[in-house]
């Protein structure tokens, strides 16, 4: 079998058409610049723009490799897939886990602002945003991105949500968390929706950290309810 011959599975999407010339060995050709760690870097790096500019759905592995100035042959010799280039290329310099457990060190009564300002600096530095950016892309328009992005949901904040908190609700808090915020990132970045987009951090941070303290920290009642009982528990009690 050809070393560059598409493995099944392995792309699918605008990876089909890659239009590989197989027959330079290890997926390499004459006059590119040395260096493996250089070439899988620029990669990577022309992998997260195409994701943030395009999505996971449009995003070809043919215009990451233009983007990257390398043959895409070497594309899939170092990654396999898309899919695989996509969770590495996503790969966040601060974990979700790392946000909350900021908000935890502050105190119970500032997680709110905390958790809210940290979020908004992490989307507003340059080497985070990108990869913020192709990572919503593509899980609004791809149900395997979004399924990637669900599983490091439920594995970097539900989980460590639920543990700190220690009350049976934690998992239901912890998704209204993320559904502040994700909605938030989605108006502010992605749809540049005015005035959200130009508020600055301080001015967010004072005006949603209270929601999300809320969320985390002060009594949920349903609607329509007044025993307090949230769709994780009201289930479970008797008529």
């Amino acid at each position: 079998m050809n070393p560059h011959e598409r493995r099944p599975g392995a792309a699918r999407g605008g990876d089909r058409d890659l239009g590989v010339d197989h027959g330079h060995k290890g997926g390499r050709r004459g006059g590119r610049r040395p260096g493996e760690s250089s070439a899988r870097a620029d990669i990577l790096e022309a992998a997260r723009a195409a994701f943030a500019e395009h999505g996971y759905d449009r995003a070809t592995i043919r215009d990451i490799a233009g983007r990257a100035g390398v043959d895409p042959a070497l594309v899939m010799h170092y990654f396999g897939s898309k899919e695989a280039l996509f969770t590495e290329a996503l790969e966040l310099p601060i974990r979700p886990s790392e946000v909350f457990a900021r908000g935890m060190a502050a105190g119970r009564d500032r997680l709110g602002e905390t958790i809210v300002r940290t979020f908004l600096e992490a989307w507003d530095a340059p080497e985070t945003q990108v990869r913020l950016m192709a990572m919503l892309r593509s899980a609004l328009t791809n149900e395997a991105a979004m399924g990637m992005i669900r599983d490091l949901l439920v594995r970097e904040v539900f989980a460590p949500v639920a543990e700190a908190l220690g009350v049976p609700d934690a998992q239901f808090r912890a998704t209204l968390v993320g559904s502040q915020l994700v909605g938030l990132s989605v108006l502010r970045y992605i749809g540049r929706i005015e005035p959200l987009a130009s508020a600055s951090v301080d001015e967010l941070v004072a005006a949603v950290g209270p929601t999300v303290q809320r969320y985390l920290a002060e009594p949920l009642t349903a609607a329509g309810r007044s025993d307090g009982a949230t769709p994780s528990t009201a289930g479970t009690q008797a008529d």
